[in-house]
Protein backbone atom coordinates (compact mmCIF):
# COMPACT_ATOMS: atom_id res chain seq x y z
CA UNK A 1 0.00 0.00 0.00
CA UNK A 2 1.33 3.43 -0.97
CA UNK A 3 1.98 6.26 1.44
CA UNK A 4 -1.05 8.26 0.30
CA UNK A 5 -3.39 5.31 0.76
CA UNK A 6 -2.11 4.76 4.30
CA UNK A 7 -2.75 8.42 5.16
CA UNK A 8 -6.32 8.33 3.83
CA UNK A 9 -7.10 4.99 5.48
CA UNK A 10 -5.93 6.38 8.83
CA UNK A 11 -8.11 9.48 8.37
CA UNK A 12 -11.09 7.29 7.52
CA UNK A 13 -10.58 5.19 10.68
CA UNK A 14 -10.21 8.23 12.95
CA UNK A 15 -13.22 9.99 11.42
CA UNK A 16 -15.32 6.82 11.78
CA UNK A 17 -14.42 6.65 15.47
CA UNK A 18 -15.44 10.28 15.96
CA UNK A 19 -18.67 9.66 14.09
CA UNK A 20 -19.62 6.92 16.56
CA UNK A 21 -19.08 9.34 19.45
CA UNK A 22 -21.11 12.09 17.76
CA UNK A 23 -23.97 9.71 16.99
CA UNK A 24 -24.05 8.40 20.57
CA UNK A 25 -24.14 11.94 21.97
CA UNK A 26 -26.93 12.85 19.55
CA UNK A 27 -29.06 9.91 20.71
CA UNK A 28 -28.38 10.65 24.39
CA UNK A 29 -29.36 14.31 23.94
CA UNK A 30 -32.54 13.29 22.11
CA UNK A 31 -33.61 11.07 25.00
CA UNK A 32 -32.84 13.74 27.59
CA UNK A 33 -34.86 16.41 25.80
CA UNK A 34 -38.10 14.55 26.43
CA UNK A 35 -37.19 14.05 30.08
CA UNK A 36 -36.40 17.75 30.51
CA UNK A 37 -39.68 18.79 28.88
CA UNK A 38 -41.62 16.33 31.03
CA UNK A 39 -40.00 17.67 34.22
CA UNK A 40 -40.78 21.23 33.22
CA UNK A 41 -44.40 20.40 32.47
CA UNK A 42 -44.70 18.56 35.79
CA UNK A 43 -43.52 21.67 37.63
CA UNK A 44 -45.87 24.00 35.75
CA UNK A 45 -49.03 23.49 37.90
CA UNK A 46 -47.16 24.51 41.06
CA UNK A 47 -45.62 27.52 39.34
CA UNK A 48 -49.03 28.57 37.96
CA UNK A 49 -50.76 28.30 41.33
CA UNK A 50 -47.97 30.13 43.12
CA UNK A 51 -47.99 32.89 40.52
CA UNK A 52 -51.72 33.41 40.98
CA UNK A 53 -51.32 33.58 44.76
CA UNK A 54 -48.48 36.10 44.59
CA UNK A 55 -50.33 38.16 41.99
CA UNK A 56 -53.39 38.27 44.23
CA UNK A 57 -51.41 39.37 47.27
CA UNK A 58 -49.38 41.95 45.37
CA UNK A 59 -52.35 43.43 43.50
CA UNK A 60 -55.02 43.38 46.20
CA UNK A 61 -53.15 44.03 49.44
CA UNK A 62 -51.53 47.39 48.55
CA UNK A 63 -48.68 46.59 50.93
CA UNK A 64 -45.32 48.31 50.46
CA UNK A 65 -43.00 45.35 50.60
CA UNK A 66 -39.24 45.40 50.01
CA UNK A 67 -39.54 42.74 47.31
CA UNK A 68 -42.23 44.58 45.33
CA UNK A 69 -41.36 48.26 45.89
CA UNK A 70 -39.18 50.03 43.35
CA UNK A 71 -36.09 51.55 45.01
CA UNK A 72 -35.56 55.29 44.66
CA UNK A 73 -32.01 54.78 43.36
CA UNK A 74 -30.43 51.66 41.91
CA UNK A 75 -26.66 51.55 42.27
CA UNK A 76 -25.93 47.82 41.96
CA UNK A 77 -27.66 44.98 40.14
CA UNK A 78 -27.14 41.22 40.32
CA UNK A 79 -27.10 39.20 37.09
CA UNK A 80 -27.60 35.43 37.25
CA UNK A 81 -26.30 33.77 34.07
CA UNK A 82 -27.70 30.24 33.57
CA UNK A 83 -25.33 28.37 31.26
CA UNK A 84 -24.27 24.76 30.57
CA UNK A 85 -21.61 22.71 32.30
CA UNK A 86 -20.41 21.04 29.09
CA UNK A 87 -19.81 22.02 25.50
CA UNK A 88 -20.65 20.20 22.25
CA UNK A 89 -23.85 22.25 22.01
CA UNK A 90 -23.12 24.44 19.00
CA UNK A 91 -23.64 28.15 19.53
CA UNK A 92 -25.75 27.64 22.67
CA UNK A 93 -23.16 29.03 25.11
CA UNK A 94 -22.03 31.81 22.77
CA UNK A 95 -25.58 33.09 22.22
CA UNK A 96 -26.36 33.00 25.94
CA UNK A 97 -23.17 34.84 26.93
CA UNK A 98 -23.76 37.41 24.18
CA UNK A 99 -27.20 38.12 25.68
CA UNK A 100 -25.64 38.40 29.15
CA UNK A 101 -23.02 40.85 27.88
CA UNK A 102 -25.73 42.99 26.28
CA UNK A 103 -27.54 43.16 29.62
CA UNK A 104 -24.32 44.05 31.45
CA UNK A 105 -23.60 46.84 28.96
CA UNK A 106 -27.14 48.14 29.36
CA UNK A 107 -26.85 48.22 33.16
CA UNK A 108 -23.47 49.95 32.96
CA UNK A 109 -24.91 52.56 30.60
CA UNK A 110 -27.53 53.29 33.27
CA UNK A 111 -24.79 53.85 35.84
CA UNK A 112 -25.28 50.59 37.71
CA UNK A 113 -22.57 48.28 38.98
CA UNK A 114 -23.03 44.59 38.17
CA UNK A 115 -22.58 41.61 40.49
CA UNK A 116 -22.26 38.38 38.53
CA UNK A 117 -23.72 35.04 39.62
CA UNK A 118 -23.24 32.06 37.32
CA UNK A 119 -24.73 28.60 36.84
CA UNK A 120 -22.70 26.13 34.78
CA UNK A 121 -19.02 25.70 34.08
CA UNK A 122 -19.10 27.47 30.71
CA UNK A 123 -20.34 30.78 32.14
CA UNK A 124 -17.92 30.54 35.07
CA UNK A 125 -14.95 29.86 32.76
CA UNK A 126 -15.96 32.69 30.44
CA UNK A 127 -15.85 35.35 33.15
CA UNK A 128 -12.90 33.84 35.00
CA UNK A 129 -10.80 33.84 31.82
CA UNK A 130 -11.57 37.55 31.40
CA UNK A 131 -10.72 38.37 35.03
CA UNK A 132 -14.32 39.34 35.82
CA UNK A 133 -15.32 39.05 39.47
CA UNK A 134 -17.97 36.42 40.21
CA UNK A 135 -19.91 36.74 43.45
CA UNK A 136 -20.90 33.08 43.47
CA UNK A 137 -21.12 30.22 41.01
CA UNK A 138 -22.88 26.85 40.87
CA UNK A 139 -21.86 23.93 38.66
CA UNK A 140 -22.66 20.28 38.10
CA UNK A 141 -26.43 20.31 37.59
CA UNK A 142 -27.14 22.25 34.39
CA UNK A 143 -28.56 19.14 32.67
CA UNK A 144 -30.61 17.87 35.63
CA UNK A 145 -31.57 20.79 37.90
CA UNK A 146 -33.59 20.09 41.04
CA UNK A 147 -35.78 22.24 43.30
CA UNK A 148 -32.98 22.11 45.89
CA UNK A 149 -30.61 23.72 43.40
CA UNK A 150 -33.13 26.47 42.66
CA UNK A 151 -33.71 27.03 46.38
CA UNK A 152 -29.99 27.36 47.05
CA UNK A 153 -29.61 29.92 44.26
CA UNK A 154 -32.71 31.81 45.37
CA UNK A 155 -31.49 32.03 48.97
CA UNK A 156 -28.13 33.41 47.85
CA UNK A 157 -29.77 36.03 45.62
CA UNK A 158 -32.28 37.08 48.29
CA UNK A 159 -29.49 37.35 50.85
CA UNK A 160 -27.61 39.67 48.53
CA UNK A 161 -30.81 41.61 47.80
CA UNK A 162 -31.59 42.10 51.50
CA UNK A 163 -28.04 43.18 52.34
CA UNK A 164 -27.07 46.83 52.67
CA UNK A 165 -25.15 48.59 49.93
CA UNK A 166 -22.12 48.85 52.21
CA UNK A 167 -22.16 45.04 52.49
CA UNK A 168 -22.14 44.55 48.70
CA UNK A 169 -25.92 44.30 48.55
CA UNK A 170 -27.87 44.71 45.30
CA UNK A 171 -30.98 46.68 44.41
CA UNK A 172 -32.09 44.58 41.44
CA UNK A 173 -31.78 40.95 40.33
CA UNK A 174 -31.81 39.81 36.71
CA UNK A 175 -31.67 36.32 35.27
CA UNK A 176 -30.27 35.40 31.85
CA UNK A 177 -31.24 32.01 30.45
CA UNK A 178 -32.27 30.26 27.23
CA UNK A 179 -36.02 29.91 26.79
CA UNK A 180 -37.06 26.58 25.30
CA UNK A 181 -39.70 27.05 22.61
CA UNK A 182 -39.34 23.85 20.60
CA UNK A 183 -36.67 21.35 19.63
CA UNK A 184 -35.52 23.67 16.85
CA UNK A 185 -36.15 27.04 18.52
CA UNK A 186 -34.66 28.23 21.80
CA UNK A 187 -33.96 31.90 22.42
CA UNK A 188 -31.67 33.50 25.02
CA UNK A 189 -33.36 36.23 27.03
CA UNK A 190 -33.14 38.10 30.32
CA UNK A 191 -35.76 39.04 32.89
CA UNK A 192 -35.83 41.04 36.07
CA UNK A 193 -36.64 38.95 39.13
CA UNK A 194 -36.51 41.61 41.84
CA UNK A 195 -38.04 44.04 42.58
CA UNK A 196 -40.85 41.73 41.68
CA UNK A 197 -42.64 42.15 38.38
CA UNK A 198 -45.71 39.94 38.71
CA UNK A 199 -46.26 38.11 35.42
CA UNK A 200 -48.90 35.79 34.07
CA UNK A 201 -48.66 32.16 35.04
CA UNK A 202 -48.18 31.08 31.43
CA UNK A 203 -45.12 33.30 31.15
CA UNK A 204 -43.61 31.85 34.31
CA UNK A 205 -43.94 28.29 33.05
CA UNK A 206 -41.41 28.83 30.28
CA UNK A 207 -40.12 25.31 30.35
CA UNK A 208 -43.38 23.80 29.11
CA UNK A 209 -42.42 24.18 25.46
CA UNK A 210 -45.42 24.01 23.17
CA UNK A 211 -48.03 23.31 25.86
CA UNK A 212 -51.22 25.33 25.21
CA UNK A 213 -51.88 28.28 27.49
CA UNK A 214 -54.80 28.05 29.88
CA UNK A 215 -57.40 30.79 29.67
CA UNK A 216 -57.00 33.50 32.29
CA UNK A 217 -59.50 33.57 35.14
CA UNK A 218 -60.44 36.30 37.57
CA UNK A 219 -58.69 36.35 40.92
CA UNK A 220 -60.84 35.26 43.87
CA UNK A 221 -61.14 37.45 46.93
CA UNK A 222 -58.61 36.71 49.66
CA UNK A 223 -58.39 37.39 53.37
CA UNK A 224 -54.80 37.46 54.63
CA UNK A 225 -53.85 35.92 57.97
CA UNK A 226 -52.01 37.07 59.98
CA UNK A 227 -51.33 39.92 57.52
CA UNK A 228 -50.68 40.56 53.84
CA UNK A 229 -47.07 41.46 54.60
CA UNK A 230 -46.50 38.15 56.40
CA UNK A 231 -48.04 36.30 53.47
CA UNK A 232 -45.70 38.12 51.11
CA UNK A 233 -42.72 37.27 53.30
CA UNK A 234 -43.66 33.60 52.94
CA UNK A 235 -44.77 33.51 49.29
CA UNK A 236 -42.29 35.69 47.47
CA UNK A 237 -39.13 33.66 48.22
CA UNK A 238 -40.96 30.56 47.01
CA UNK A 239 -42.09 32.47 43.96
CA UNK A 240 -38.50 33.44 43.19
CA UNK A 241 -37.43 29.81 43.63
CA UNK A 242 -40.12 28.69 41.18
CA UNK A 243 -39.00 31.31 38.63
CA UNK A 244 -35.39 30.15 38.94
CA UNK A 245 -36.37 26.48 38.70
CA UNK A 246 -38.45 27.23 35.62
CA UNK A 247 -35.47 28.98 34.02
CA UNK A 248 -33.15 26.09 34.95
CA UNK A 249 -35.50 23.51 33.42
CA UNK A 250 -36.01 25.59 30.30
CA UNK A 251 -32.25 26.04 29.93
CA UNK A 252 -31.73 22.29 30.43
CA UNK A 253 -34.14 21.43 27.60
CA UNK A 254 -32.55 24.09 25.38
CA UNK A 255 -29.08 22.72 26.09
CA UNK A 256 -30.07 19.18 25.12
CA UNK A 257 -31.84 20.39 21.97
CA UNK A 258 -28.78 22.43 20.96
CA UNK A 259 -26.49 19.48 21.65
CA UNK A 260 -28.66 17.14 19.60
CA UNK A 261 -28.64 19.54 16.64
CA UNK A 262 -24.88 20.11 16.93
CA UNK A 263 -24.13 16.39 17.12
CA UNK A 264 -26.46 15.70 14.17
CA UNK A 265 -24.50 18.25 12.14
CA UNK A 266 -21.20 16.76 13.30
CA UNK A 267 -22.36 13.26 12.33
CA UNK A 268 -23.39 14.45 8.86
CA UNK A 269 -20.06 16.23 8.43
CA UNK A 270 -18.21 13.07 9.48
CA UNK A 271 -20.15 11.08 6.86
CA UNK A 272 -19.18 13.62 4.20
CA UNK A 273 -15.52 13.46 5.27
CA UNK A 274 -15.52 9.65 5.15
CA UNK A 275 -16.95 9.74 1.62
CA UNK A 276 -14.37 12.33 0.57
CA UNK A 277 -11.45 10.39 2.07
CA UNK A 278 -12.72 7.14 0.53
CA UNK A 279 -12.90 8.77 -2.89
CA UNK A 280 -9.40 10.23 -2.50
CA UNK A 281 -8.05 6.85 -1.32
CA UNK A 282 -9.57 5.14 -4.34
CA UNK A 283 -8.11 7.81 -6.62
CA UNK A 284 -4.67 7.33 -5.04
CA UNK A 285 -4.96 3.55 -5.44
CA UNK A 286 -5.94 3.91 -9.09
CA UNK A 287 -3.04 6.28 -9.68
CA UNK A 288 -0.62 3.77 -8.10
CA UNK A 289 -2.01 0.93 -10.23
CA UNK A 290 -1.75 3.06 -13.35
CA UNK A 291 1.83 3.96 -12.49
CA UNK A 292 2.72 0.30 -11.88
CA UNK A 293 1.16 -0.74 -15.20
CA UNK A 294 2.99 2.04 -16.97
CA UNK A 295 6.29 0.89 -15.45
CA UNK A 296 5.58 -2.75 -16.43
CA UNK A 297 4.67 -1.82 -19.99
CA UNK A 298 7.70 0.44 -20.24
CA UNK A 299 9.99 -2.31 -18.98
CA UNK A 300 8.49 -4.83 -21.39
CA UNK A 301 8.98 -2.42 -24.29
CA UNK A 302 12.57 -1.85 -23.24
CA UNK A 303 13.24 -5.61 -23.09
CA UNK A 304 11.59 -6.11 -26.46
CA UNK A 305 13.67 -3.35 -28.01
CA UNK A 306 16.84 -4.79 -26.46
CA UNK A 307 16.05 -8.28 -27.83
CA UNK A 308 15.36 -6.87 -31.29
CA UNK A 309 18.71 -5.06 -31.27
CA UNK A 310 20.58 -8.24 -30.45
Amino acid sequence: MGAQQRVFKQKIRSTSSLRKIFKAMELIAASRIQKAIARSQAASPYANALTRAVSAVASESNVDHVLTTEPETVSRAAVLVVGPDRGFAGAYSANLLREAEELVRLLHSEGKDVALFTVGGKAENYYTFRDRAIERSWTGFSETPTPENAREIGEALLQSFNAESAENGVDEIYIVFTKFVSSVKHDPEYRRLLPLEVVDADEVATGGGSAPAAPAAAFPLYEFEPSAEAVLDSLLPRYIDSRILSALLSASASEQASRQAAMKTATDNADDLIKTYTRLANSARQAEITQELTEIVGGADALAASSAGD
